[in-house]
């Protein structure tokens, strides 16, 4: 058993060609930090379909955490997004790191059809703005291992119900986006704030702010 209140953060090994991932850099200088008096955890994913949340699901085990969030790089979004809604779909576009491409699979058999993070996601998003973050709420977390990751985590925390737990998206660092012409980016050390504040919200806030967050399309 954990001796103290852990938070566990996730981001994922580089894909798609790319030779860094930020979501792990921005994750990883949070590993061992306090805050709200919760050590934070960092783990690094595969990006993999299936290998992703056998390591996930090892590392809730081993952390029991109060909160978990798992943060992915989301290539030409400007801001980072508080995903909203996981669904039970795998259909990748491109490969994984393991060369599977799976098509129009559920990530669960017999599973619901969707989960919805747990966060408080728009308090999330008031606090990150007012801090000056580019920050939304987003309606769509994709159908590759993000969400893989997204709808597993919330399937393996379905019964317990006083840890919450979510996705974030964030953008290419500036590294990346000089390698992509006219890509959006936000540096890695901002993410990493930004993250520290998404956690201390998310710990401090019991009930979710009322605020209209939707989309158009």
């Amino acid at each position: 058993m954990p001796t103290t209140r852990t938070v566990l953060l996730t981001g994922f090994q580089p894909f798609g060609g790319e030779q860094v991932n930020p979501s792990w850099l921005a994750v990883s200088a949070l590993h061992g930090a306090r805050i709200a008096g919760h050590r934070v955890v960092a783990r690094e994913l595969p990006v993999a379909f299936g290998t992703s949340l056998k390591v996930l699901r090892a590392a809730l085990k081993e952390t029991q955490p109060s909160l978990a969030i798992c943060v992915g790089q989301a290539g030409g979004r400007s801001q980072l997004s508080l995903e909203r809604v996981a669904i039970n779909v795998d259909d990748a576009r491109i490969p994984d790191n393991a060369g599977q491409q799976p098509i129009d699979a559920p990530v669960v058999a017999d599973g619901p059809a969707a989960y919805f993070s747990t966060l408080p996601i728009k308090a999330m998003r008031e606090a990150l703005r007012g801090a000056g973050f580019p920050v939304e709420v987003s309606q769509t977390a994709g159908t590759y291992v993000c969400n893989h990751v997204f709808y597993g985590l919330m399937h393996a925390l379905r019964r317990q119900r006083a840890v919450r737990a979510g996705f974030i998206h964030i953008p290419y660092s500036p590294a990346q986006a000089s390698m992509h012409a006219g890509t959006p980016s936000v540096a890695v050390e901002t993410v990493t704030e930004a993250l520290r504040l998404a956690v201390q919200v998310a710990l401090k806030t019991r009930t979710d702010a009322r605020l209209a967050a939707g989309a158009e399309h």
